[in-house]
């Protein structure tokens, strides 16, 4: 009784010594409307009083952890106000006390049963704030770091509101502005929920591409990070699934003239497993991919990505041979086709412009028209331009890259 006792003036004094040293209003961020971090280039602002409140996270930890602590006791005093204001602190731009933070926090996650419920629905506050309102927080990796361990342990079957939480609230902070800060913690997160929970796949994997970034090409390139790490967990029967809109993405991919982007996508073609899924499923992949493959052999101006074009390109050809020469084959009609059309339009064109200058008022609109200063004439084809660059090269040319160091060398049709 007089350890019990003994216990819980301890755990009160601990708890109060915590308060009293660690519970405070954290200043302005340094930098409120500037540029976002960069952990990379950026010195993070340090806390003056870091000697002093150092002493009292490890003092705080070594609590926690000891072999004397009893939950069944401390839960009197570590209630959901202080768990509050512990989540508050994650805020704070000193690197080493969110360390701290997050240690204690999943600490207390792992002894406290009835608080789990409470921290799980507090970080998705959190979590929604920064997604939907001020997207600044300076915790964000500490908190998915915390939940990639928490989601590690989940029961199976996973429950609903684990699921809830991965679409609703993981796959929507693909798209806020600072995703470098945290990405690998998120995709972490990401692909453990898939290996926990197979079925889960196609909707986060259609969820990725909706977020896919249009004109950010870094975070493109993380993007298609994240993109392989799902792969190379994925189930076949999954990959069936989703394998036209995410081939239809990694072809606008390798498209880009972004040479890093291009580059990250044909890498996919050095995955076995991945290379495995696109053999067993070379019907559908191959008819999407072939024209972005075969276009940007002959057009990037990257080197390196025609080496790799070559490699991929070879690869669908020892999958499926007859099949690639069938894309071939249909790629040029479709060239031709887009041809016609084009002169077809040219020559539409032209005879409206002869119908026009039948008329006797011709010369005096023109002449009127090309004196108005605020009307710019440009002397151009007023039809379409097709973006196939393909369709500047002759009939002769249209053949498949088989060498990357002569990338318009041909293949012999039969």
């Amino acid at each position: 009784r007089r350890r019990s006792n003994y216990l819980v003036h301890f755990c009160l004094f601990v708890c109060l010594q915590f308060s009293t040293n660690i519970f405070r209003v954290l200043p302005p961020s340094s930098n409120p409307n500037g540029a976002e971090f960069d952990p990379e280039e950026d010195e993070p602002t340090l806390e003056a009083a870091w000697p002093h409140l150092q002493y009292v996270y490890e003092f705080f930890l070594r609590f926690l952890e000891s072999p004397d602590f009893q939950a069944s006791i401390a839960k009197k005093y570590f209630d959901q106000k202080f768990v509050l204001q512990l989540l508050e602190l994650f805020d704070s731009e000193d690197p080493r006390e969110r360390d701290f933070l997050k240690t204690s926090l999943h600490r207390i996650y792992g002894k406290f049963l009835g608080l789990r419920a409470y921290i799980r629905k507090q970080v998705n506050n959190i979590f929604y704030r920064f997604i939907y309102e001020t997207e600044r927080h300076n915790g964000i990796a500490e908190l998915l770091e915390i939940l990639g361990s928490i989601i590690n342990g989940f029961s199976l079957p996973v429950k609903e509101e684990h699921k809830v939480f991965l679409l609703k609230v993981l796959m929507p902070l693909h798209k806020v502005k600072s995703l470098s800060v945290y990405h690998p913690q998120l995709a972490y997160c990401v692909v453990q929920f898939l290996e926990k929970d197979p079925s889960l796949t196609e909707p986060v994997i259609k969820s990725l591409l909706k977020y896919w970034p249009k004109v950010h090409s870094p975070k493109e390139v993380m993007f298609l990070n994240e993109l392989e790490e799902i792969l190379d967990v994925i189930e076949p029967a999954e990959f069936q699934k989703v394998m036209k809109p995410l081939f239809k993405q990694l072809a606008k991919c390798v498209s880009s003239p972004h040479f890093q982007v291009a580059e990250r996508a044909l890498y996919y073609w050095n995955n076995e497993y991945i290379v495995t899924l696109m053999s067993d499923n070379i019907q559908g992949i191959l008819p999407i991919m072939f024209p972005a493959l075969y276009r940007n052999a002959k057009s990037h101006w990257n080197r390196t990505i025609h080496g790799l074009i070559y490699n991929a390109q070879k690869l669908f050809m020892e999958m499926n041979h007859v099949l690639f020469y069938e894309c071939f084959r249909s790629f040029k009609a479709e060239r031709k086709k887009k041809m016609l059309e084009m002169k077809e339009r040219k020559e539409a064109w032209l005879k409206i412009d002869g119908l026009a200058k039948q008329n006797p008022t011709f010369e005096e609109i023109s002449a009127t028209l090309t004196n108005c200063d605020d009307l710019f004439l440009f002397s151009m084809d007023t039809y379409n331009v097709i973006d196939d660059e393909d369709l500047l090269l002759g009939d002769d040319d249209l053949l498949p890259v088989t060498n990357s160091d002569k990338s318009c060398s041909q293949v012999q049709m039969e």
